[in-house]
């Protein structure tokens, strides 16, 4: 099962690149549809005894990893589905612009974006179900690879510039990450023990986590650490490291902003987690824990100043995303009872983001702007698309009766378990700048009188629609009550981070 949910989209994107005019977004919803199914399947299959390895040991699912996946999975179906009506309309667009040009219209770069969309889900794959650090370092690499295109997608002049920032910022991330793999290695190395190293690393650095307590090897695991923080926080979009997100999430197609930070940004944190996973069994918990709690309150800082006073409504939600990492990296450097509200916020965030980023897509298609200052009166040109865009407004910052707000209060109450009322502090005074810093441009948006170039036609197609729909009805449903193998498989992957 974990090898048919990695070689399906992967043998899927070689397919996109077969020659002639066949229908690749069919294929790209079906691939969606099937991953999700296989998904789901393999998550409720593992509930109690868990997965057998796959390809030789490299995937080994555990609920840590299943939660990402899972989160993935949804999103990408999303994605797909709206990608449809979005496709079309820039094939109209490129029709228009080719008539004028004298060329005839290829759909080169369609096929191109839907391939990398593929390899882009199996790299998540990879990310997400395997145990082996040099693979989830090769599949978060192989995400900026498959991104960068989809980024470039329009092929303006910036989105090369977003693109070009994107690849050489997180490149260095991924480079400085990879020297943290190394030296964590170097640490966990046992002569003798070597011919036993297999796939499953992480299990076996769990193992021999505890014998290094009180040894000579703990600034070798201090120093990998702080080298994957930093590396892979530049891919998560930790403050100060986050300079290449705002442009890249601007500049990408809706649905490809929504992956990015729905899903990409999950994929890296992962690859944090794994480190305090292991650091956590080498009785250093307390110094990667104050890490994680020092970036992420800087990063909820950050962007709360750089929310306010925001008239980009895409960089807008970009900074948004800067700022529900830097919660979730609190809630995981706090521990104890916070690390549940953690889960439960990235599953809230990655929903809910994905969300706004979509009905955003709808917005821009609309008014041709990424100024909330042209956007008016939201609520008679796209009433359903406005609706969508207040609530989701709502849920992402934290207001009831949406998820986020149950997990800010979990992770509020964890904090305040800990005793660390600095922290407190800091979280409520952010998530009150930012409501107030996000809330002008959405009205502002939301009422008015639209522009007069803006006609107040009220048809939405049911494309892009009904994906933002069912991505706030499962925020909404995940406010008012969570399943109880939702709650099961948190409290499964909660224990697996020590809390």
């Amino acid at each position: 099962m974990p090898a048919c949910l990695l070689l399906l989209p992967l043998i899927a994107g070689l397919c996109m690149l077969i020659p002639g005019r066949w229908s690749r977004r069919g294929l790209l919803v079906a691939v969606a549809t099937a991953h999700s199914l296989l998904t789901f399947h393999l998550l409720f299959s593992t509930k109690d005894g868990g997965s057998s390895p796959a390809l030789l040991g490299l995937l080994q699912p555990d609920a840590l990893g299943m939660v990402f996946l899972v989160l993935a999975s949804i999103l990408f179906l999303a994605a797909a589905v709206y990608s449809i009506g979005y496709l079309k309309n820039e094939e109209k667009g490129h029709v228009k612009r080719d008539i004028q040009k004298g060329d005839l219209f290829t759909n080169a770069p369609e096929t191109r974006f839907l391939s990398c969309l593929c390899f882009f889900l199996a790299a998540m794959t990879l990310v997400t179900l395997t145990h082996n650090l040099g693979a989830l370092w090769v599949g978060i690499e192989l995400t900026t690879l498959s991104t960068a295109p989809l980024i470039y997608f329009h092929r303006h002049q910036s989105s090369m510039e977003a693109t070009w920032k994107y690849l050489m910022i997180c490149s260095v991330g991924i480079a400085l990450a990879l020297l943290g793999n190394i030296l964590m290695s170097v640490a966990m190395h046992q002569p003798g023990a070597a011919g036993h190293e297999g796939m499953d690393q992480l299990s076996m650095f769990l193992e021999r986590g505890a014998a290094l307590q009180d040894s000579d090897r703990l600034p070798w695991m201090k120093a990998a650490f702080i080298f994957l923080l930093v590396g892979y926080g530049t891919k998560m979009g930790l403050a100060p490291l986050h300079t290449w997100l705002p442009d890249a999430h601007s500049q990408a197609p809706s649905m490809v902003s929504g992956l990015l930070s729905g899903a990409l940004l999950n994929c890296a944190l992962l690859g944090i987690l794994r480190g305090h996973q292991i650091m956590a069994a080498a009785g250093l918990a307390e110094f990667s824990g104050k890490l994680l709690v020092f970036f992420g309150l800087l990063s909820m800082a950050t962007a709360a100043v750089f929310i306010v006073g925001q008239g980009h409504y895409k960089r807008l939600l970009a900074y948004s995303s800067v700022e529900h990492m830097g919660i979730l990296s609190l809630a995981f450097g706090i521990g104890g009872s916070a690390v549940f509200g953690g889960l439960l916020h990235a599953a809230c965030h990655s929903l809910t983001k994905c969300m706004l980023f979509l009905v955003a897509g709808n917005i821009l298609t609309k008014y041709h702007t990424l100024s909330s200052y042209d956007v008016r009166g939201l609520s008679h040109t796209m009433p359903l698309s406005c609706a969508l865009w207040t609530a989701g407004f709502l849920a992402i910052v934290g207001s009831p009766p949406f998820g986020l707000f149950i997990s800010e209060f979990a992770i509020l109450r964890g904090i305040f378990a800990a005793h660390n009322f600095l922290a407190a502090f800091i979280y409520l005074t952010a998530l009150a700048v930012i409501f107030v810093g996000m809330s002008v441009p959405v009205l502002r948006m939301i009422q008015g009188a639209p522009p007069h170039d803006v006609s107040e036609n009220v048809h939405e197609s049911l494309c892009s629609v009904i994906p933002p729909f069912v991505l706030c009805l499962l925020v909404f449903c995940l406010g008012l009550h969570v399943p109880s193998w939702l709650t099961d498989i948190f409290n499964r992957a909660a224990l697996l981070l020590g809390a």
